[in-house]
Formats: C-alpha cells, structure tokens, sequence
C-alpha cells in the first residue's frame, strides 16, 4: 500500500507544481505548448530508445503479457465500438480508447512495481506491449485520422516511420535486438534528455488545469465516463478472469496481472491528444479521474492478492 501512496503522491506534486506554474503565467501563454512539443519531439523518444535499448525482449513471450494484451484489447474494443456507434470520430475514439485500456506504465508503474509487487522488472512486458504494439498503431491511425488520408499511399504506408515516438520505441527494440550496446558518449546524452520526458508531461498536464472546468461538465461527459470505467473496473476485471479462470494463475502471478491493469491511463496520452489536437478535454478528465479512483482499486487489489 506505501508503494501505491508513495507513486500517487510524486505525480499529483509535480502535477500540482504545474498548475501553479500555470496560474502564475510563468511560462507565459505558450507554456504547456511547448513542454508538449519537447516531451513528444525530443524527450520521449529519447526515453523510449534507452529504456528499450537495455531490455530484455525475452520478457514478451509470457502468460502475463497475453493477459495484458487481451484486457487491453477488450476495454479499447467495447470504446471503439461505442464511439462508431455513436459517431464520435475516428481520432476522437482513438484517444478515448487509449485513455480505456493504455496504462500508467512508466512514472507510476515502476515505483509500484518496486513498492507493492517487489520487482521493477515485473512492469517490463506491459511497457514493452504499449510502446512497441499499441503506440506505434494508435499514433498511425490519429495521424491519418488528422490529415494523413491527404498524402499519397506511399507516405501514408511510411507513417509509423515519421513519428518520432514510434521512432524512438522501434529504434530502441532494434538495439536491444541486435545484442549491440550503445555507446556511452551517446547514452549518456540521451538517457540525460530522456528524463526530461516524465516531469514536462505532468507539468503540461498541471498547467492544462489551469482555468479548466470540472470533470463531467462538458460535451464529453459520455465519453469520459465510458473510458473512466473501462479502464478503472473493466480491464482490471477482465485481466483477473483471464489469469485466474484461462491462465490458471495464482498468487504473486495473478497479483502481479491485476495490478499492473488497474494502473490509470498514461499522462503521456494528454500529450498525444494535444500534439493532434484531438480528444485533449477527453484526454484531460479521463486520465484526471482514472487516477484518482486507481488510487482505491489498487489499495483493493492489493489487500486481496
């Protein structure tokens, strides 16, 4: 439980040092802009590369990563079907999806992983699932849902190549891959950018607070409490009956499945959503209340397991 608390609390004070940097007119106007720019251009692909770049790809072949993959699916797969339903909008239902199933694996990830599971590397089959599976997809089809279906097939085909995110999960998977490693005059600059990724997401989140209305208020209502629920009650349920009733897991396994799925929807996800321009009100409030309602489902998940 010290670990859930301990994670929660570092991202709502830096969220909060956000706010106040916005309400103070610190960063002038275009603040959140360009901490969104830095972290989606510059700084995230240069994490991904070096967390990737030292991993071991042997982690993805597991029963735990299957169960991942198909609670994350499921919750994504019921909002997609919704929002064609209710014609929402392809990129709009694209962020609304990831807000349903893609989890807080990084900056809250990994200290629960270490805090409340007892092993860091326990949270390296979903990160190396959402960056390298999930990311590189959904970042492909907002970008042609926002202009890409202008350009002609052969850039549309290539589009996974032109940005900079995919790049950076690709060409860190390559590197680990090749069983080559990087040298460290040019680690260290990178692994050195790279932390920059983390605090510039949560601090543009925080300024994004500023001046906003409450949760529920708005034209996204509907959408918001779907994602909400998905990702708050439905993955985690469903990645518990896939490992207990399909995988026959049991204990620390089963534990370890369940926690890892009631994570909240990833902050970086807001900057997705503002580097396209779609979906942010949606992305803003569903990774707000996911988090806070993660905070009592991981408590309970935890006490069961």
């Amino acid at each position: 439980m010290q670990g859930v608390l301990s994670g929660f609390a570092v991202i709502a004070v830096v969220i909060g040092v956000g706010y106040l940097i916005g309400r103070r007119g610190y960063l002038g106007d275009g603040g959140r802009e360009v901490l969104t720019k830095l972290a989606f251009h510059v700084a995230s692909p240069a994490l991904l590369f070096t967390t990737l770049a030292g991993a071991d790809l042997s982690v993805i072949f597991s029963d735990r990563l299957l169960v991942t993959a198909l609670s994350t699916a499921a919750a994504a797969g019921v909002f997609v079907a919704v929002g064609a339903a209710r014609g929402w909008g392809v990129g709009r239902t694209t962020i609304g999806a990831l807000c349903s199933s893609y989890v807080n694996s990084g900056n809250l990830g990994i200290p629960i992983a270490v805090y409340v599971l007892g092993d860091a590397s326990l949270v390296a089959p979903v990160l190396l699932f959402q960056l390298v599976g999930v990311t590189p997809v959904a970042l492909t089809v907002l970008d042609l849902a926002t202009g890409g279906a202008k350009r002609p097939l052969w850039q549309r085909l290539l589009t996974p190549l032109r940005n900079p995110i995919a790049l950076g999960s690709l060409a860190g998977v390559a590197a680990s891959a090749s069983g080559l490693t990087v040298p460290g005059p040019l680690l260290d600059p990178l692994t050195l950018i790279g932390n920059m990724s983390v605090p510039a997401v949560l601090l543009a989140f925080g300024i994004s607070l500023r001046g906003s209305t409450l949760p529920l208020r708005g034209a996204e209502r509907a959408p918001v409490l779907l994602a909400v629920a998905l990702k708050s009650v439905v993955q985690p349920l469903v990645a518990w009956a896939l490992a207990a009733g399909v995988f026959g897991l049991r204990g620390a396994p089963l534990l370890d499945v369940v926690v890892t799925s009631a994570l909240p929807a990833a902050q970086n996800l807001f900057t997705y959503a503002s580097s396209y321009r779609v979906g942010e009100v949606l992305a803003r409030e569903a990774i707000l209340l996911s988090t806070v309602l993660a905070v009592p489902v991981l408590v309970v998940a935890t006490l069961l397991g």
